[in-house]
């Protein structure tokens, strides 16, 4: 769950500031902006110069700069765009004991909080300062755009400085709001719990590393903030590598091709939404199945799969979907509580059907194509949004709720399907150019984007002056968060393989069975349990490396278990207490979440038979997927 600040709040506060305040409301915007818009636009490019400028140009001139210079871009929009996320309390963290806690001590642990935040964002603003003398004094040239690398190296000291900035910002608010002494027992506390590594207790370097991620989880920290925190305070604990290492992997770790194109899928995803696609796509979907019984419900479930071929995340396609579909349910004769349970529960197919963000994480984490992962999400997908109107089907006809009774034709579904083409042009452009070897993912995936805000600006024009800007911040923002949640998790990784974690649990697990299918039941209930209170990204980066190495031992494909791993987590995305998808459907709905997580419980019964027949039938997610 996230704490989002109103935007409205902080225009006030800008307006009231003069130029002061506004310049401290927008001063990251304008550089965030160019730089996705360039991204998208130097990446398009690519594409389309190796397929046909060249036929014309005999290849002449291969423009290899494209990439490195997208790739250095998109680490700066990354980290400036991180204290967008700070200063809007956008972030993925476990709220699950703050929103528990009495509402006095809530702003201390806030505060507690960014202090946390703030000792990650102070060091790597420090090694990030001595990384950029060293590449001064030692200059390294980057290959392609022959620049020195400390121009790229500089967003250390400049991102996590304007961090630190933010979260200095966002300490001073809440104190000014909760009063001097929450901030004094907020200092105590993080105090309290930096004190064992400072004042030198000895531990082992496991119970440093997964205690303190432990502990900062509970305090709320945001989940790639923790690990970072935990590989920080176990490097100064043990020693067993030095501590500027973070800043380094800070860089490093997202300077790769294939995690561009997690801002690229967003990027198309916002796009596309922004323009009214989502009406369109329901409309495709009530000609073909509204006339049946439960067919807006039908409807519903069938969009949000059209829907998930374009915006790759779950918690997307539940807002942009529920927000249509639960009050035309509930203006039906729906149960309202039925409606957001179906709405959640299908916007799990959104990380499942490709494109799909945890593919991309999975692909990057495991070294596994994600070409090949894209294809084998398909049928688990479709496989549960058929399981999911069936579902839909049979209650409905139990319950009365019949179709919308009107004309319908083959000339009426024409022209449905003719007003939602250029939404249904997204996955074809996507799979089509992969899987037809003329694109990788992250170039369909820029292409994809690039096509989304032409679509968005010249056709649908849904995107205008007055939304584009905040359309482009909503992108680099969310893709932020995932981008220093997989730069943390590298480090936090790395600290695992030289203390052999990994290794030792795979070991504990195969020392107490080998037995394949004991092994792959004891993970699913792992998955579940963790789908129930993380995010799914947070949940791949962190597992990826301690489980590969144990089912690939038994003999699961790496695509195979990836699949698995998505699955599982998708149905997190809509269990109680914590599942995302159902706190987005409950606020649409303005009801109580926990009548729909009554409600929700035998469609997740469902959604675990699909799991379970994807995980022992891995033909479901093989078959087309060469050698």
């Amino acid at each position: 769950m996230e704490h989002v600040m109103p935007t409205s709040h902080v225009t006030e506060e800008a307006r009231k500031g003069g130029f002061l305040g506004w310049l401290d409301e927008n001063i990251e915007k304008p550089f965030l902006f160019a730089g996705l818009l360039a991204i998208i636009l130097i990446i398009t490019f690519q594409t389309f110069y190796r397929y046909i400028i060249t036929q014309f140009t005999d290849g002449a001139g291969s423009a290899v700069w494209t990439e490195e210079l997208a790739r250095f871009i998109f680490i700066w929009i990354s980290y400036l765009a991180a204290s967008i996320a700070i200063k809007n309390r956008e972030n993925i963290r476990v709220d699950f004991v703050y929103d528990r806690l009495p509402v006095k001590w809530q702003p201390a642990f806030w505060i507690v909080n960014d202090l946390c935040y703030l000792v990650l964002g102070v060091v790597v603003l420090v090694m990030g300062i001595d990384l950029v003398r060293f590449q001064i004094r030692f200059p390294q040239i980057a290959p392609a755009l022959q620049i020195p690398y400390y121009l790229p190296y500089m967003i250390l000291p400049i991102g996590f400085g304007l961090m630190s900035l933010r979260l200095v910002q966002d300490i001073w608010k809440e104190i000014k709001k909760a009063g001097i002494k929450s901030g004094i027992a907020a200092a105590g506390i993080t105090a309290v719990i930096f004190a064992p590594v400072l004042i030198g207790i000895d531990l082992a370097s496991t119970t440093i590393l997964f205690g303190y991620f432990a502990i900062f989880l509970v305090v709320g920290v945001p989940i790639g903030i923790s690990l970072g925190l935990a590989s920080l305070v176990t490097l100064i604990g043990s020693g067993t590598l030095p501590v500027d290492y973070i800043a380094q992997v800070s860089f490093t770790s997202i300077d790769s091709f294939p995690i561009m194109a997690i801002p690229f899928f967003i990027a198309a995803g916002v796009f596309m939404g922004s323009g009214g696609l989502s009406t369109r796509l329901l409309n495709l979907a009530d000609e073909m199945l509204g006339s049946l019984p439960g067919g807006m419900a039908l409807a519903t479930i069938a969009t949000c799969m059209f829907f998930a071929a374009i915006s790759g995340s779950g918690p997307a396609t539940v807002a942009a979907i529920g927000s249509l579909t639960i009050p035309a349910m509930i203006e039906r004769g729906y149960d309202k509580f039925f409606a957001c349970a179906i709405v959640a529960a299908a916007g799990a197919i959104g990380v499942m059907i490709p494109p799909s963000n945890p593919f991309v994480i999975y692909g990057v984490a495991s070294q596994s194509s994600i070409g090949k992962l894209f294809i084998a999400g398909v049928i688990p997908g479709v496989l549960t949004g058929l399981v999911l109107m069936a579902f839909s089907y049979w209650y409905s006809k139990k319950k009365g709720w019949m179709g919308e009774a009107k004309e319908r034709s083959p000339k009426s579904i024409a022209k449905a399907f003719w007003d939602a083409k250029l939404a249904l042009m997204v996955p074809v452009i996507v799979l089509g150019g992969i899987y037809g070897g003329l694109m990788t993912p992250t170039e369909a995936a820029a292409v994809a984007a690039f096509y989304g805000l032409f679509v968005g600006l010249f056709v649908y024009k849904g995107l205008n002056m007055s939304n584009i800007v905040d359309a482009f911040m909503e992108v680099c923002s969310t893709s932020a968060i995932v981008i220093i949640l997989m730069a943390m998790a590298t480090v936090f990784g790395y600290v695992m393989t030289v203390e052999q974690v990994p290794a030792k649990i795979a070991s504990f697990i195969l020392g107490v069975t080998e037995n394949k299918i004991l092994i792959l039941l004891l993970i699913n209930v792992l998955l579940l349990v963790i789908g129930t209170f993380m995010e799914a990204l947070a949940a791949i980066v962190i597992l990826v490396p301690i489980l590969l190495p144990i089912v690939t031992k038994v003999g699961v494909d790496p695509v195979h278990f990836g699949i698995i791993m998505v699955v599982n987590l998708a149905i997190g995305f809509a269990t109680p207490p914590v599942g995302v998808n159902l706190f987005v459907a409950s606020s649409v709905a303005k009801v109580k979440l926990e009548e729909v997580s009554r409600q929700i419980f035998p469609i997740l019964g469902l959604m675990i038979l699909v799991l379970l027949a994807v995980t022992y039938i891995p033909e479901l997610s093989l078959m087309f997927i060469g050698d």
